[in-house]
């Protein structure tokens, strides 16, 4: 859906809107970069090196999105088999150990660009120097693989806050990640804009009171995004 066709958010009122936040506050996979393909090459690479007979197809994997967090994927798939004895805490953890090592590797081989739009709303920030900040629930370790090709190894630093899955009890749709960033930010939440592509992000930054700009990415293009200040494809939409 294109940002015209939503309602009461002509571009420039979003644009406005964007840059008087008093900080971006912005998810990582599907979002920042579509990399859930690589996640899934990941997984099916970790299954194989832990001999686990499994593989995880675009359908499956799409169902399994809907459960925030690589360990909790892994169990969850585990208790939806029909027989066999269900998978130990060690072997859930040794997998998804393989699984990030696979992703960073994966990522070091072929890289994943940014999404459109995605450099140009960063760099306009840092112009005006407004904070900007992360909130994910996926691992530092893979929002490093992802953004230290892009912003060097000491990309952190450019960012005021970073929370991601082993920062709180809690993973998407709870609002934690959300509540971490906006009291590491010392900012009210409506003061602030998310960016998310899922239903479970905008449920988070909805739940933690902060208004969400979706951009839909390949797993979620189909979620119902009620609520959100606008819903566009990418945010190369959002250009001059």
């Amino acid at each position: 859906m294109s940002l015209a066709l939503v309602k009461n958010s002509p571009v420039e009122d979003l644009r406005r809107r964007i840059a008087d936040a008093g900080a971006l506050i912005l998810d990582v996979d599907g979002t920042l970069a579509e990399t859930e393909e690589i996640h899934r090459e990941a997984f099916n690479e970790a299954f194989v090196a832990g001999g686990i007979d499994w593989h995880w197809g675009r359908r499956i994997y799409k169902e399994l999105l809907r459960v925030a967090g690589g360990k909790e994927r892994i169990r969850a798939f585990d208790q939806m088999r029909r027989s066999g004895p269900p998978l130990s805490d060690a072997v859930i953890a040794k997998l998804h150990r393989i699984k990030t090592e696979r992703f960073a590797a994966i990522m070091s081989e072929k890289g994943c660009p940014l999404r459109p739009g995605i450099r140009a709303l960063l760099d306009a920030a840092w112009a005006r120097e407004q904070r900007i900040a992360i909130a994910t629930t996926t691992t530092r370790v893979n929002i490093d693989a992802l953004l230290a090709p892009v912003f060097g190894k000491e990309w952190e630093a450019r960012f005021a806050a970073v929370v991601a899955a082993d920062d709180v009890a809690r993973k998407k749709p709870a609002p934690d990640v959300y509540l971490e960033v906006l009291s590491q930010l010392d900012l009210p939440a409506a003061s602030c804009v998310a960016v998310e592509d899922s239903g479970n992000g905008l449920m988070a930054a909805t739940r933690a009171g902060v208004p969400v700009l979706i951009t839909r990415s390949l797993y979620f293009h189909d979620d119902v995004f009620d609520g959100a200040l606008a819903v566009l494809d990418d945010l190369s939409e959002l250009a001059p």
